[in-house]
């Protein structure tokens, strides 16, 4: 069944012809990069009077910053032309430092595998994902979640009567990031496949959101596979041009639980949890997530490690 909700948002093509030109200027790759060594969007100062800034790590407080990875996945983050980085993320992160007393620092990069390898060589502190969170990526993460999430396959809604069923995805090409959520989840949705006598689809790997979309424009793919809020954001942007369909619980969907994930041992696990825990208190939470309107995916309080309990 074919979900639709619209919201205001800037108009798709612009977005992503910028997303795009960003995207291009990234060490990208297996490897990553920082664009230009920058770090667009930081902002903030540093408030030693703030109510989490003693529980900060050493290092931390006297870098003056958390260093976090960034990538291009509307709405959660988009760099503007400026390279301003705009979206859910970044409003939570301003609610975030004034309780840590710190501003999060920005560094753009493409490829999640890149991203958990520059945590884990220390290269960044933490990635707000949207990184569905697992006892595996737990054994080298800290994980705090503060949303959860179907997965959606976005396609164009010309091709409506031909890819609107859910019997469609199977045999059909799926463009999605190397290893995020929408690459699991395929591999469920074909086990459904089979049990209905069909195809498999075919899963084509791509280091961000924005190349998964565009794959689609160019016919290099039939759907987009992403997270039902990137969806929403996409369909809303051009209304008339995308449709999506939801993987369902029979299809082997579940609700993926979705974290800010920080490397084992750095420090910022337990600050940036009572963070998480203030801005549900205060508020700042619900407003920003209603403001994006994702108040389907919210959940009742942030949890560190759900799946290890460690």
């Amino acid at each position: 069944m074919t979900r639709t909700r619209l919201a205001p948002t800037a108009a798709v093509a612009g977005v992503l012809l910028a997303l795009a030109a960003c995207t291009s200027g990234t060490g990208g790759g297996d490897t990553g990069g920082d664009a230009g060594g920058g770090s667009p969007g930081a902002s903030g100062e540093v408030n030693p009077d703030a109510p989490l800034y003693d529980q900060l790590p050493p290092e931390i407080q006297d870098a003056g910053a958390i260093t976090i990875a960034t990538d291009t996945h509307p709405p959660y983050r988009t760099v503007e032309d400026g390279g301003e980085v705009t979206g859910i993320d970044p409003d939570l992160q301003v609610a975030l430092a004034e309780q840590l007393g710190v501003p999060f620092e920005p560094q753009l990069t493409s490829g999640l595998d890149a991203i958990l390898t520059g945590m884990l060589s220390g290269r960044y502190d933490a990635f707000n994902g949207p990184v569905r969170t697992t006892p595996e990526r737990e054994a080298d993460f800290d994980a705090v979640v503060w949303m959860t999430t179907r997965t959606s396959y976005v396609y164009s809604a010309e091709r409506q009567d031909e890819l609107g069923e859910p019997t469609a995805l199977c045999g059909a090409r799926v463009a999605g990031v190397t290893g995020s959520v929408t690459e699991s989840q395929l591999e469920l949705y074909n086990e459904w496949c089979a049990g209905e006598g069909l195809e498999p689809a075919e899963f084509m790997g791509f280091d961000d959101t924005n190349s998964t979309f565009l794959a689609v424009n160019s016919d290099r793919a039939d759907y987009a596979g992403t997270t039902e809020s990137a969806a929403l954001d996409l369909q809303a942007s051009d209304p008339g041009t995308y449709e999506y369909i939801v993987q369902t619980d029979e299809q082997g969907a579940g609700t993926d639980q979705l974290a800010m994930f920080m490397p084992k041992g750095n420090g910022l696990a337990e600050p940036m949890h009572a963070a998480f825990e203030a801005i549900f208190e205060n508020g700042e939470y619900e407003r920003v997530m209603g403001e994006w309107g994702l108040e389907d995916v919210m959940v009742d309080a942030p949890t560190l490690n759900p799946m290890s309990g460690q």
